[in-house]
């Protein structure tokens, strides 16, 4: 069966005080473009406010209608969430499919979801959004003739789930809210033995295609991680969705856990947030955060502003953080450059990466202490402990046992204060 090819129209409303609606427009370009939805045409309308019927004003929506023909689209994009009945009034009027821009990422985010969690979190963020509108997406689907929309079909928890009716929408949200608790418990779990373990974690975030996979691979490689450990890398939107966690060991034995997390978009749905809530809450336990920018994009500042409201609303606040400020190559800026809690490197070309595992460590192992340690003969199990878990810099042996210059934790400093030797 051949293919059908999404040709798109896309509708955005400019209000006065939006000066970032030229950025948001070319960013519903990208999304449409990772779906491999063809856009044909453009529709834009500066209003005070949108309109509660349609989103635009009336007499436009007749313009959309004939933009619509002349380019033989086949679907409607539209730039921000709309209500259940501003669907239901475009499906009528326009008369063809109409998506929103939330439906535009849960539907990327859909497709990238590879671990289970990830497309639980997925499917719960589009039965929430779809429950209220079923009406109108029921109508549009009847229009579609059995649902040939092109890329728009076999989407999991797309058309199929339509046909359910609401009890059954409500019963499969109430599961995936179960099952999603369970992993959250575990996740949980899995927080405190690392806290336990006093092991401090480094949490990469950002906007979506900063680099932070890149910059967890670079770290990989360069203390010498195998290539297993590597996480996926593209330069496209949502490339990660999971949360990778890896061990970065040094080679003074210090360690530290590094985690990446989802990346962040402008108008990220609601629902999507709190569906990923618990994945992103391992920023929220983190030790230090690196917020990764992509310095090249002129809209930079603005996605940091998107990245810390992001945040801030899933509870991440007073944790350090350093700035990275990536692909400072492509922004012709001077890197590698450290400039008190920000650093410019580029990730692409492994340069500053040294300089940023300095700062890490600075801040992740302040607490750590050096000393002489003189070890009786009978304890070898500590000096061993020693030299598996701290920096040891140098042994000898003296007639009451073994005694070490090393730099270890504090808690392990405390633990071994008894045997603390004055030289």
């Amino acid at each position: 069966m051949e293919e059908l090819v999404e040709k798109a129209i896309v509708v955005a409303v400019k209000l006065q005080k939006d000066e970032h609606f030229d950025y948001e427009l070319e960013e519903l370009y990208n999304l449409a473009e990772a779906l491999n939805v063809e856009v044909v045409g453009e529709m834009t309308q500066n209003l005070e406010r949108v309109t509660s019927s349609h989103y635009v004003g009336t007499g436009k929506v007749e313009e959309i209608k004939n933009l619509f023909d002349a380019m033989d689209a086949n679907l409607v994009i539209f730039n921000d969430e709309l209500s259940p009945s501003q669907i239901r009034n475009l499906e009528r009027d326009l008369e063809c499919k109409v998506i929103d821009r939330t439906m535009l990422i849960l539907d990327i985010f859909a497709r990238r979801a590879k671990s289970n969690e990830a497309q639980m979190q997925v499917e719960l963020a589009q039965l929430q959004y779809m429950l209220p509108r079923l009406v109108g997406l029921r109508a549009s689907l009847g229009r579609q003739g059995g649902g040939t929309g092109g890329g728009f079909k076999n989407r999991g928890a797309g058309e199929t789930k339509l046909e359910l009716d609401r009890r059954k929408i409500e019963d499969q949200i109430s599961k995936l809210k179960k099952e999603l608790e369970l992993i959250k418990d575990q996740r949980e779990t899995q927080r405190k033995q690392r806290k336990k373990n006093n092991i401090p974690v480094v949490s990469l975030v950002g906007y979506t295609n900063a680099g932070k996979s890149t910059i967890m691979n670079q770290l990989l490689n360069k203390v010498g991680q195998e290539q297993s450990k590597q996480v996926f890398e593209k330069d496209m939107l949502f490339a990660t969705l999971e949360t990778s966690v890896r061990q970065i060991k040094l080679s003074d034995q210090k360690e530290f856990l590094l985690t990446d997390t989802v990346g962040f978009v402008s108008k990220l749905p609601h629902h999507l947030v709190k569906a990923f809530r618990s994945t992103l809450e391992e920023a929220r336990d983190a030790n230090l955060l690196l917020h990764v920018v992509d310095v090249s994009n002129e809209e930079h500042r603005y996605m940091m502003d998107v990245t810390n409201h992001t945040l801030l609303d899933v509870g991440v606040e007073d944790v350090p953080t350093i700035y990275v400020y990536n692909k400072s190559d492509l922004a012709e800026l001077k890197y590698p450059y450290i400039s008190g809690d920000n650093i410019w490197i580029s990730a692409k070309e492994g340069k500053g990466l040294d300089e940023l595992l300095e700062i890490i460590k600075k801040y992740i192992f302040s607490d750590y202490v050096q000393c002489n340690l003189l070890i009786p003969f009978d304890r070898g199990d500590i000096v061993s402990y020693l030299n598996e878990n701290a920096s040891v810099k140098s042994t000898s042996y003296e007639e009451e046992g073994t005694l070490v210059h090393v730099e270890l934790k504090k808690s392990d400093y405390n633990r071994f204060e008894e045997y603390v030797y004055q030289l």
